[in-house]
């Protein structure tokens, strides 16, 4: 009778207990969290991470610079960063491949106030522009220059730090290169009207401004392809419904229930990509192109050496 009993009590524990945990995935944003994460913090919020058994740890790092530098080091799964700053990394040695897209369109821009008096590019001759970091900022700028026949010794470069918006409006400088998701309605809301100079309608060739990157040599593959379905699934979710979407993005945060970020959230929206995995081969081969042609990087690498679709036959497992 007493073997019984303790049968049926291990047979009643092991029911209660879950067969298995969830995989767990850490994740490193590029910055704090901001409506540009919506669909990663619409996933978690929604549960949809969970309903494909992950397990997913949101990092905001202490420095911007850090998280593909961690994901490079096998210190994390997958991190957020920039597509320019990917092919980079990547002519630096560093063991990184874009597996996803967050931010399928360029967001930077060169912003001006509305009523002043640059209203063209060409008008830069002898201004001042504020940027708040050097390398692919300076080769966008130099070819937006270039298409109006000036040149960057034609202008003079302030450094603003991230101060972009109040060097604008002060009159410390001319044009700022600017995020026209945030900055442009951070004017707004301050009474200056800004207008922007888009970077793709501009000469640049268009870019996805975030995307997730791993570690092909550690990546687990069906891990990342599970993340990938769930932030489909968050975005999906954004655009059917957006002012939802919006108030379960903000309930996360105090810091997030302002203006500024309420407007950012509408504007960002159209940006998301709308299928994560899928890839434009060309789209990178060409950006590849232009920071070569701006001596950013030494060589010209094939497209597969820095980005993948992570759904291909090729990596099944």
């Amino acid at each position: 009778m007493k073997k019984l009993k303790l049968t049926t009590a291990l047979a009643v524990i092991l029911m209660a207990s879950p067969v298995y945990a969830a995989d767990k995935m850490s994740l490193m944003l590029d910055w704090f969290i901001n409506p540009d994460h919506g669909p990663i913090i619409i996933a978690q919020e929604k549960g949809y991470f969970a309903d494909l058994d992950l397990d997913i740890e949101i990092i905001a790092p202490a420095d911007p610079n850090d998280p593909p530098k961690m994901v490079a080091a096998g210190n994390a799964d997958l991190a957020v960063t920039y597509q320019p700053q990917l092919h980079i990394h990547v002519h630096e040695g560093l063991p990184l491949k874009r597996v996803g897209t967050l931010i399928a369109t360029p967001l930077n821009c060169l912003m001006v106030v509305d009523d002043g008096p640059i209203k063209t590019i060409a008008d830069l001759k002898g201004r001042t522009v504020g940027t708040s970091v050097g390398g692919v900022e300076d080769a966008v700028l130099g070819k937006m220059l270039g298409n109006y026949g000036l040149s960057m010794d034609d202008v003079t470069l302030v450094n603003v730090n991230w101060s972009l918006s109040p060097s604008l409006m002060s009159g410390q400088v001319d044009a700022v290169q600017a995020y026209r998701n945030f900055e442009l309605t951070q004017m707004e809301i301050e009474g200056v009207k800004g207008r922007c100079f888009y970077v793709e309608e501009e000469g640049v060739p268009a870019y996805d401004e975030l995307i997730y990157v791993a570690n092909p040599t550690t990546m687990d593959v069906g891990k990342i392809r599970r993340f990938m379905a769930a932030v489909e699934k968050a975005t999906q979710f954004i655009v059917n419904h957006q002012q939802e979407s919006w108030e379960l993005f903000a309930a996360t945060s105090v810091e997030l229930r302002d203006e500024l970020n309420e407007r950012a959230w509408v504007d960002t929206l159209p940006r998301f990509a709308l299928r994560p995995t899928a890839m434009d081969q060309g789209r990178y081969a060409k950006y590849e192109e232009f920071l070569f042609e701006f001596k950013l990087i030494d060589s010209i690498l094939p497209v597969a050496d820095f980005a993948i679709d992570i759904t291909a036959e090729e990596f099944d497992q």
